[in-house]
C-alpha cells in the first residue's frame, strides 16, 4: 500500500472558528500559532494532524472527552492564550471600523457552569447513547465527565437516554435540550415520534421519576411538576421552552453588572431585544422600563414575572419586530417623558437599522451587549459617527473553550 503524502505547515494564526490557519489558506483544527504541524491535505483542510513543534501555549486538555467530542474547540490552549485571543478578536473588529477604546479585563465563566445543553441521543441495539457530536461528524460521543456543563445537566444524561428509549426512532437521534432552573430541570425534546396516549403516559412517568420541572415534546407541554423559574433580579420568570437564555449564570451576572453600571442613575430606560427580561427586570428595581421583543411568549413571560415580583417600577412591554419595524424617535413620544438610557442586546446579525434610528433619538446613554464582534463593531461605528463616545468594552467569555465571544460596551453622547 502506498503511503499517503503528508503536508507540513506552520500555523500563522487562529481563524474565527478557532482553527489554526497556515499559508494557502490551509485550516488545521486544534492547532496554535507558531506550531509546526504535519497532516494529510484534503482541499483546504489538514487532517490526521501531528504536532511536530508545539506552542508554548499548548496544554493537556482538562476533559478526557476532548479528543473525540465536538463540544469544545480550544481546550488545548492555555486560559491566558484564549483570553488574549478573544480580546484580540474584538479589538481587530473595532480597528477594521477605525475605532479604538479602553478594554476592561476579560471575564471568563468557570468550568462546569453551562446551564443549558442540547444533547444528541440515539437508540442503540443495547439501549441508548447521549452526548455531543464529534467535530464535523454524525458520531455521538458520550460525555459522562464533561468539564463544560453544570453537574445538574450531567446527572440528567440517563433521563435523556430514557427519553430516546421511549420516543426516538432507530434512524433519527433525538435532540434533547436540558436547562437548569431554580425549581428543577426544564427539558425540551425535538425530532421524536409523534405523540400518542401511550407515549404521553410514558413521558409523564419519566418526568416524575427524574424530578423534571417541565417536559416539552416538540411544541407540546406533556408534564409540569412546577414552573421552571429563572431569576432575573427580584423577579422569577417561567421562560418559554427553548427560549433565549444566557449560557451561564456567571456570564449573565457579568453582562448585567456592566449594563447596570452604564445606565446607573437613569430613571427611564428602553430595553431593545428584551427577551424574557434578563436586563429589564433587574433594571426595574430603580427605573421605569420600556421592553421591546418580537416573540409574544417571551413578552408574556416577562410581564408575568414583573406582576408577581415586589418592589419593581413600571415595565411597559411591547411585542415588536425591531428588524422590520424599528423603534423610531417619534415612537418614544406616546410613552411620556424623555428616556435617559437604552439597552440593546441583538442577535448575531446585530441591529443595523435599529441602531441608526437609536442614534437619531440622541439617547444620552447606551449599553450595548453583543454576541458577534463584527456586527457590534459595525453598529459601534454608526453610533460614533453620530456623535457617541465608545467609553469602554468588556469581553465576557461565557462560552468557555469555544470560539464564541461576547461583549458589553458603554456609549455616551458627546454634546
Amino acid at each position: 500500500m502506498t503511503d499517503v503524502a503528508r503536508t507540513t505547515a506552520t500555523i500563522l494564526r487562529l481563524g474565527h472558528q478557532g482553527d489554526g490557519v497556515a499559508h494557502g489558506p490551509l485550516y488545521a483544527p486544534r492547532c496554535l500559532p507558531d506550531e509546526q504541524v504535519s497532516g494529510v491535505q484534503e482541499g483546504t483542510q489538514l487532517t490526521d494532524i501531528r504536532i511536530e513543534t508545539p506552542s508554548e501555549h499548548r496544554i493537556a486538555a482538562p476533559c478526557r472527552h476532548y479528543k473525540s467530542c465536538g463540544g469544545c474547540q480550544l481546550q488545548h490552549a492555555s486560559d491566558d492564550f484564549v483570553a488574549s485571543w478573544k480580546l484580540g478578536i474584538v479589538e481587530k473588529a473595532l480597528q477594521a471600523q477605525g475605532l479604538e477604546t479602553r478594554f476592561r479585563p476579560i471575564h471568563t465563566s468557570p468550568a462546569q457552569s453551562r446551564r443549558r445543553a442540547t444533547l444528541a441521543v440515539r437508540r442503540t441495539k443495547k439501549g441508548a447513547m447521549a452526548g455531543f457530536h464529534g467535530r464535523a461528524s454524525g458520531v455521538i460521543t458520550p460525555i459522562p465527565d464533561c468539564q463544560l456543563l453544570d453537574p445538574d445537566l450531567i446527572v440528567a444524561i440517563p433521563l435523556a437516554e430514557a427519553l430516546a428509549m421511549a420516543g426516538a426512532s432507530r434512524k433519527t437521534p433525538l435532540s434533547v435540550t436540558l436547562t437548569t432552573s431554580e425549581t428543577g430541570l426544564d427539558v425540551l425534546v425535538r425530532d421524536g415520534k409523534p405523540l400518542d396516549s401511550a407515549l404521553r403516559s410514558a413521558l409523564a412517568e419519566l418526568a416524575g421519576q427524574h424530578g423534571v420541572a417541565r417536559l416539552t415534546w416538540e411544541d407540546e407541554q406533556v408534564a409540569m411538576e412546577q414552573p421552571p423559574l429563572q431569576a432575573f433580579g427580584a423577579a422569577r420568570v417561567c421562560t418559554p421552552a427553548g427560549s433565549f437564555l444566557q449560557a451561564t449564570r456567571d456570564g449573565e451576572a457579568a453582562l448585567l453588572a456592566g449594563v447596570l453600571e452604564i445606565t446607573k442613575g437613569a430613571k427611564r430606560i428602553v430595553d431593545f431585544f428584551a427577551g424574557c427580561g434578563t436586563f429589564s427586570l433587574p433594571l426595574a428595581a430603580n427605573a421605569e422600563v420600556l421592553a421591546l421583543e418580537s416573540e409574544p411568549a417571551m413578552i408574556e413571560a416577562l410581564e408575568n414575572g414583573w406582576r408577581q415580583a415586589r418592589g419593581l417600577k413600571k415595565i411597559t412591554a411591547e411585542v415588536r419586530d425591531l428588524f422590520r419595524n424599528p423603534l423610531l424617535p417619534e415612537d418614544l413620544k406616546p410613552f411620556g417623558a424623555f428616556y435617559e438610557a437604552a439597552v440593546i442586546d441583538p442577535p448575531r446579525a446585530g441591529a443595523e437599522t435599529q441602531v441608526a434610528q437609536l442614534a437619531e433619538t440622541r439617547m444620552p446613554v447606551i449599553a450595548y451587549v453583543s454576541c458577534n464582534p463584527v456586527t457590534f463593531a459595525r453598529d459601534a461605528k454608526t453610533l460614533v459617527s453620530a456623535g457617541y463616545r465608545l467609553n469602554w468594552v468588556q469581553v465576557v467569555d461565557q462560552f468557555r473553550w469555544s470560539a464564541h465571544t461576547e461583549v458589553v460596551a458603554s456609549f455616551t453622547l458627546d454634546d
